[in-house]
């Protein structure tokens, strides 16, 4: 299959890869020369066959808009959008909305997977019409991981980010856990081997997980994670599920808190917020920032 990829950083590159792995033909396009195939939006268009197929990996918000606003006016009626960045799901609406009047379609497709998803495949949740959706399947089987799971038709336009960014929700709670577990162990004095406890629970535990792998590599490189600051930034995605959860009347309270740490991360260096620093950095190559030296 063929398909135009606009974005090729961190993941977008990464996915253009995964996808000619498998055989499928992939344009890409970014505001880096040296990333892109071909020189502009006009130029990945007119090198697609009809009906063509354009993924966006662009930062969400105005990136994004500014993307689809450019594509909405070179695609062609029965041309399909996927907006594979981390948008907020009402923005999804409004992108379709705007698309069909033009005769595109469009599908929104929450990813995860980080800087592993080349080697491993990428979580997709998608949401859209089943027609379009379906045309779709072969991409999606080829970025997805090998076996049964990985992929979800979650509903209609906007489902696929909605179901990422309760994802993401998780996911920042998840990490607190851990973190405020290693500062618990780093606190006392009887335990005088973290590291090595956070090994132990890898294998046969109930709290096993990619994460805790992730947390046990950021310890190997630093084992007690003095070379960061505890400082951690939030995407947009936690502000966004808490925000759902008050329009739902549906309690987050862990989630919330885990959110609300990261706020109070930026008031002093947080020994949770290493470990939050260095999960962030270990799954998706977020940057992290020094400890400063006395």
């Amino acid at each position: 299959m063929q398909i135009g990829l606009v974005g090729l950083g961190k993941m977008g590159g990464n996915m253009r890869d995964r996808l000619r792995n498998a055989g499928h033909t992939v344009i890409g396009y970014d505001t880096d020369p040296e990333k892109s195939d071909v020189a502009s939006l006009a130029d990945l268009v007119n090198q697609l066959q009809a009906p063509r197929t354009v993924w966006v990996m662009v930062p969400a918000g105005g990136p994004t808009q500014h993307v689809i606003d450019q594509l909405a006016g070179l695609l062609k009626p029965y041309d399909t959008v996927v907006d594979g960045g981390n948008s907020r799901w009402t923005d999804d609406e409004k992108h379709a909305e705007e698309l069909s009047k033009r005769g595109i379609g469009f599908v929104d497709a929450g990813v995860s997977g980080g800087v592993w998803g080349l080697k491993n495949g990428y979580a997709l949740m998608v949401g859209g019409e089943k027609e379009t959706v379906d045309r779709l399947l072969p991409i999606f089987e080829a970025l997805k991981p090998e076996g049964p799971y990985g992929f979800v038709h979650a509903g209609r336009v906007g489902a696929g980010h909605f179901a990422k960014m309760v994802h993401n929700g998780i996911e920042y709670a998840m990490m607190q856990a851990y973190a405020e577990g290693w500062e618990l162990l780093e606190a006392v004095d009887s335990v005088d081997n973290v590291r090595e406890v956070f090994r132990s629970w890898q294998e046969g535990t109930v709290i096993r997980s990619w994460l805790l792998d992730l947390a046990v590599n950021a310890l190997d490189e630093d084992e007690h994670l003095e070379g960061l600051r505890g400082y951690a930034q939030d995407s947009g995605e936690g502000r966004w599920t808490v925000e759902a959860a008050i329009d739902n009347s549906v309690p987050l309270p862990a989630i919330t808190a885990s959110l609300f740490s990261r706020f109070a991360s930026r008031q002093d260096d947080s020994p949770q917020m290493k470990m939050i620093a260095a999960l962030r950095n270990q799954f998706g190559g977020h940057a992290v920032e020094s400890a400063k030296k006395a």
